[in-house]
């Protein structure tokens, strides 16, 4: 899969938090902001199959 590129305009108050919170994690903040939304992709998959399961099992409780 080859590289795109994303560009973003952001608060410079918001591009200083995203750094530190990088920072402290020892990562870039391209990194950070990667994992990131990786993260709320996979949470939002996540969540979308067990709705789904539910619906079709049925809710239990």
């Amino acid at each position: 899969m080859g590289s795109k590129v994303l560009s973003l305009r952001m608060d410079g108050e918001l591009l200083d938090r995203i750094r530190q919170h990088a920072a402290k994690r020892g990562m870039s903040v391209q990194d950070y902001v990667i994992r990131t939304l990786i993260r709320e992709d996979f949470d939002e998959r996540f969540t979308t199959s067990v709705d789904e399961t539910e619906r079709f099992y049925g809710q239990v409780g």
